[in-house]
């Protein structure tokens, strides 16, 4: 029961200065305002969407692309059809719009199976792009009007090699759409607090960009292209390695890209696996770290409770009364108010503090779904966009 008790002490004090260290980094990144005079943009952009089976979303992702500020005549919309089958490509084809346009995956693929067909559409739209900037995003995401034009200016301005920036589930009314838009919002809290002060590489691949020079340079996919997952991370490290002061966050809220909530739970899973499975492909060791310590916290939380069912005797500890259902109960809590504080401005940014109310009904969820799918993203598979990856 010692060792028990010292592990959990241990485990938790790693938890809390993680999360302090994220509140407090959060609370220095600076929120980007452009300029407001009448200077030029004159950066041309290519955007690169990799599109599988999306006719459900195309059209208003399309809309929102077409009504971006950024002059049209410096962006192109690259859609990478990815062996749909169903009428994504003539959805696009049909569009009408002169700077979307339509790229075949199978065109430029043989039949044999690959694992990431993904990094492979985005390859592909590189190649076939004019932009010097190549900003990325997802086919089931809304765009605000000043997205580019706020991309551009952070870009103009401070002339990263590579910008991560906010991505916001748009939560419907369903338990597993509002667990998914708070998990989410927590990690992007995450991401935007770790890149700002270069503790490790995080980012998402729906809203984000990087010099097209640069991504040749670091030889693109080539040495992460066997992994399913990870055309943002992965990505994101090979260029942190070589340019660690020109990865940066773009904190604005023109900036955020809404995405569709999936519907569910085993959708759900079925992503978080997905995106655990690259957890121990990271060359950048400081967020394995990060991600173990998290799990081995969340295990912790799943098996003390099991323990007390066996073994719930009170025992002292350094003169402490406490058993094991005590001291799980203490632990779940501190996890939860340490989560909302670090929470709160994070939501204050997003503008979805109202879910901060029902985050504490959350929790048992929460830590089950870390522990499942962090065992399955390594050790299982997971089926995505019809296809089953090991």
């Amino acid at each position: 029961m010692t060792v028990l008790f010292i592990v959990s002490i241990l485990l938790i004090l790693i938890y809390i200065s993680l999360l302090l260290y994220y509140f407090l980094a959060w609370k220095q990144v600076p929120v980007f305002q452009p300029a407001t005079n009448n200077l030029q943009p004159e950066t041309v952009i290519s955007i690169i969407i990799p599109a599988r089976n999306e006719s459900e979303n195309l059209t208003a992702l399309l809309h929102s692309l077409s009504a971006q500020s950024y002059p049209q005549q410096l962006f192109e919309v690259i859609i990478v059809d990815d062996h749909s089958t169903d009428n994504t490509a003539a959805i696009v084809r049909n569009y009408g719009a002169p700077n979307i346009r339509l790229v075949s995956l199978k065109e430029y693929i043989d039949s044999a199976e690959i694992n990431s067909y993904k990094k492979k559409a985005i390859e592909i739209g590189i190649l076939q792009s004019k932009g010097t900037l190549i900003v990325t995003t997802d086919a089931d995401c809304l765009l605000p009007k000043n997205w580019l034009q706020t991309i551009a200016a952070f870009y103009e301005k401070y002339h990263p090699a590579f910008i991560a920036a906010p991505v916001s589930i748009d939560a419907g009314s369903g338990f597993i759409e509002i667990f998914q838009a708070l998990d989410f919002m927590t990690l992007q809290g995450i991401t935007a607090a770790s890149v700002h002060k270069k503790f490790h590489s995080m980012c998402n691949g729906a809203n984000m960009a990087y010099e097209k020079n640069v991504f040749n340079e670091v030889g693109g996919f080539k040495g992460i292209d066997n992994i399913a997952s990870g055309d943002d991370m992965l990505l994101m490290h090979k260029i942190y390695q070589r340019y660690p002061e020109r990865v940066l966050f773009l904190l604005s809220k023109d900036a955020i890209v809404e995405t569709a909530p999936v519907k569910t739970v085993r959708e759900f899973f079925n992503q978080r696996i997905r995106w655990a499975s690259k957890a121990d492909k990271y060359d950048d060791k400081r967020i394995f770290l990060v991600l173990l310590s998290v799990y081995l916290f969340n295990v912790l939380l799943v098996i003390l409770p099991v323990i007390g069912i066996f073994n719930n005797i009170q025992y002292s500890i350094f003169n402490i009364q406490c058993s094991v259902f005590k001291l799980w109960i203490t632990l779940v809590i501190i996890k939860t108010i340490v989560e909302l504080c670090f929470l709160f401005p994070v939501s204050s940014f997003f503008g979805k503090q109202r879910l901060l109310l029902i985050f504490p009904l959350m929790q048992p969820f929460h830590i089950i779904y870390t522990v499942i799918a962090g065992w399955l993203g390594k050790f299982g598979s997971y089926q995505w966009k019809e296809r089953k990856v090991k």
